[in-house]
């Protein structure tokens, strides 16, 4: 696949530091909004924030578990260029609305989980620019690159909006996201040879392979390919959640103040990119892609039970050392799902992976949301980063994190599950090998250490 025709768009012949720019610059602006976000939500919202705010990442959840194997499935025919253009144009569309137009902004953030299915894109990109062999290494690149991403912004966020305003924080977060959208234009290179397209842009997608709940029912006879998809979907539910509502309990539970929960950040984005290259890459050779993601799913296990019962400020810390190592599961999934997929697919089975991860993002934030009102943990207070004012913190509790218990609970199946994934598959032709060719079906961030809208 790397010895295609080389297509003239772009600088250079298509490589993974391409989708790592892109993904940098996409994630950096939403992270320079982790502060103004929170703020206009409950300017917004007073009464209701935060079930306004899962009512929000709800729609754009559903929605974005619904368009990704549609997109998926036509970057495999007409290119990865033009798609990566269409979702990071349509997922950070809403940035300047925020301080002109809060519901408007509301609005196109609930809409854009259509086209939010940017890692989808940039996994197939990647997946056709590498060999078998170094594929979960630019997974994990690619991963640790939105890790990266969000290191520094939350904080530099914190600071121009404390010091100048939100109004600038939008601003440069806006000239970030046209940048993005700038370097796809300008220098991003067509991935796909063109021996792999069929007919460009005359080809046609059935809609067999647009509709989500038909390409499920079909995984489903792929027994591979159905616990990979169970996996991910018990994984991902829990760290889902969390990103939903873990600022709100740092700020009001474990009583940190703005400037910890930034750091907590930083350090945390720091260790998580560690994990993803540097341990990552040991670990795929040394215990190999199976028991890599058993091992991911081990640390998300202990993290999360950590979160469940942690009330002291160094629990959390500690938690969150384990949560930078259990980053390590994503790309280790996603090389996984590439080893079963036909070369001119790879689009398709990615698109998998985000669809049910849409899904979750989805479900997710309401489930958290739920416990927490059934633990008579209350999440509509003020906002728990904007300015240094004082909180009471709730009462300590036996569990004070119930959600995150429940998580550890939901990974322990995801974790059992993923016991009996087959290694490998013996070759191509195999019968129980995944061909997401017409026949069978076809399927659909962030994320990750934080997820795009929910920072």
């Amino acid at each position: 696949m790397k010895d295609g025709p080389a297509l003239q768009q772009g600088v250079g012949r298509p490589s993974v530091y391409h989708a790592v720019v892109v993904i940098f610059l996409e994630f950096f602006a939403w992270g320079l909004l982790t502060t103004p976000m929170l703020t206009v939500l409950h300017e917004t919202f007073p009464q209701h924030t935060f079930l306004m705010n899962g009512l929000i990442q709800g729609v754009k959840g559903l929605l974005s578990f619904m368009s990704a194997p549609l997109i998926g499935a036509l970057s495999d025919v007409w290119g990865r260029r033009t798609f990566l253009l269409v979702t990071v144009f349509f997922t950070c569309a809403p940035i300047p609305l925020m301080r002109l137009s809060p519901w408007w902004y509301f609005a196109m953030i609930s809409m854009s989980g259509a086209f939010s299915v940017t890692f989808s894109v940039i996994f197939a990109y990647v997946a056709d620019v590498t060999d078998e062999r170094e594929r979960s290494t630019a997974y994990g690149l690619v991963s640790a690159t939105f890790a990266a991403s969000l290191v520094t912004s939350p904080a530099i966020g914190a600071y121009l909006s404390a010091w100048y305003g939100d109004n600038l924080v939008v601003l440069v977060a806006t000239l970030i996201a046209l940048a993005d959208i700038c370097f796809i234009l300008l220098a991003v290179p067509e991935s796909l040879p063109d021996k792999m397209r069929l007919n460009n842009w005359g080809a046609p997608i059935s809609w067999e392979q647009a509709d989500p709940f038909t390409s499920l029912k079909k995984v489903g006879q792929d027994p591979t390919v159905l616990l990979i998809c169970i996996t991910v979907f018990l994984s991902y539910l829990p760290e889902a959640g969390q990103y939903s509502s873990f600022f709100l309990y740092l700020r009001q539970v474990i009583n940190f103040s703005s400037t910890t929960i930034a750091v907590f950040i930083g350090v945390v984005g720091i260790l998580s990119i560690v994990a993803q290259t540097l341990f990552l890459t040991l670990l795929m050779r040394t215990l190999g892609n199976k028991n890599t993601v058993l091992l991911g799913l081990g640390f998300q296990i202990l993290q999360l039970a950590w979160y469940g019962f942690g009330s002291e400020p160094w629990m959390i810390w500690a938690a969150g050392a384990v949560a930078a190592m259990s980053s390590i599961t994503f790309p280790a999934v996603s090389a996984l799902v590439s080893q079963s997929a036909d070369p001119d697919k790879q689009g398709v089975v990615q698109g998998m992976i985000t669809g049910i991860r849409g899904l979750c993002n989805g479900l997710g934030p309401a489930l958290y949301g739920f416990i927490f009102f059934l633990f008579n943990v209350e999440l509509n207070s003020m906002d728990p980063i904007q300015g240094d004012f004082s909180i009471d913190p709730l009462p300590r509790a036996l569990i004070p994190g119930p959600p995150f218990l429940l998580g550890s609970c939901t990974v322990v199946v995801a974790f059992l599950v993923a016991l009996f994934i087959p290694e490998k598959r013996s070759c191509p032709s195999s019968p129980s090998h995944l061909s997401l060719t017409p026949p069978p079906a076809s399927d659909e961030d962030f994320e990750p250490l934080l997820q795009d809208s929910i920072v």
